[in-house]
Parts: structure tokens; sequence; C-alpha cells
């Protein structure tokens, strides 16, 4: 009696990409195709901002998505309260707990990225500058074998103790509130301490943040950049 070995199995996978740059999204598929095309099988939906990713991944009628690579810097779908590839991640997270995420971002601050893994925790984590064809393939090659990527640059932000920026529960709460367009005179109604030590507090959160000669709203922006503020 004679066996006819079998045919290898084809693994199949249906990949999201979203990107407001359509030569990126290019990139990605390039990549993607080029990985072990004899054993794989891929099956890709794009969407380039927000909005028209929140519609594909929403949208009763798609496909469950086995890997989302999401830009974290995208127009916002304000409409949904989804501003970035972050949100993306957490719609994709209630919608298909098992899609392995990939975030894209050009962000280089320390809180911003160790914010980002303690929220969403993605699969892959990848600093835009890091990115080349290869590097691109390793990480897509990583997270398919349910192993986690981060690239180099986050790697030694991780491994660095110089870069954290600590703040307490009053601090967060001025900033909240100045985001708010709160004056600091009507602070002490919601803070439980006096307008006095609040604006040493602001003084103090602007020299951290070395905004010393900025506006509030300068603060402010500086505190969401590093992920001090949502």
């Amino acid at each position: 009696m004679t066996f006819e070995s079998a045919a290898p199995t084809t693994a199949k996978s249906n990949i999201l990409i979203v990107d407001d740059h359509p030569f990126i999204i290019q990139g990605y598929k390039n990549a993607i195709t080029r990985y072990n095309p004899n054993n794989h099988e891929f099956f890709i939906t794009e969407a380039k901002d927000c909005e028209s990713a929140y519609n594909v991944i929403t949208n009763p009628g798609s496909v469950v998505f086995d890997i989302a690579f999401l830009d974290i810097s995208m127009p916002p779908y304000e409409d949904k309260g989804i501003y970035s590839g972050e949100d993306l991640a957490k719609l994709i997270l209630e919608f298909m707990p098992n899609c392995k995420i990939i975030l894209l971002t050009m962000f280089t601050e320390f809180l911003k990225i160790k914010t980002i893994i303690k929220n969403i925790n993605p699969n892959g984590l990848v600093i835009k500058n890091d990115l080349t064809f290869d590097e691109l393939l390793f990480a897509f090659d990583k997270v398919i074998k349910n192993e986690t990527y981060y690239s180099q640059s986050v790697i030694k932000m991780l491994e660095s103790q110089n870069h954290s920026v600590e703040i307490d529960l009053f601090d967060k709460q001025i900033l909240f509130h100045l985001s708010k367009g709160t004056k600091a005179k009507d602070m002490p109604q919601y803070i439980p301490i006096s307008l006095n030590a609040i604006e040493v507090r602001k003084l103090n959160l602007k020299e951290l943040l070395k905004v010393v000669d900025g506006s509030d709203i300068d603060l402010v922006r500086e505190a969401r950049n590093i992920g001090l503020l949502f």
C-alpha cells in the first residue's frame, strides 16, 4: 500500500491596514505579500482615516481581522470619539478580541510610548524612524508567530530609566481642568487644594514639561504629546 503525501496547508489571514498615506499602505502590502508566500495567503483591507476604519471595523458584514496595522496619528472621526490609532485599537479589540495589533508611530517621547503599552498592550509597536522593509517583515514574522515585537527605539526607551516623568493626582486634575478651559481661580471648586498651591503646581508643571514661558494651552498640548493627558 502506498500513501501520497498531503499538500502543505496554506494559512489564510485577514489583514487590516489603516494609514492616511497611500504610499505607506502600499509599502506594508508589498512586505506582507512577500512573507512566506508558499504557506500563507493574505486578504488585505485598507482604510485611510479613523472614519473609514471605524466603518470597516463596525460593519457587521466585515471579515474578522487577524492582524491590524494602525498608524497612531490620523485624521479623527470626532462624531464617534475616535481620535487616533489607539482609539481604533481599542475598538478592534472590542469587536475582534483575538486580532493582533501592530501600532506604528512617529512619537518618540518615553511617557507616550509607556502609555500606549499600558493602555493597548499591542503585539507590535514600531517607531516609524526605525522602519525599513526588512524590519517590517521581521516585525510581521514575530507577530504572526504569537510573539511581541518592539522596534529598537522602543526597546531603548523602555530600558532607560532617565526619561520618566511622573506626576501626582492633583497635577493630573490641574491638567485635566486646564484642558477643559477651567480658569485656575475656579479650580479649588473641583480640586481640594488652595489656589496658591494650584498656581505653584502649574508653574512646576511648565518647568517639568519645558514650557516655562508658554501659555496654559502650550502646557496642555505638551502634556498630551507625552501622554500625561488624553
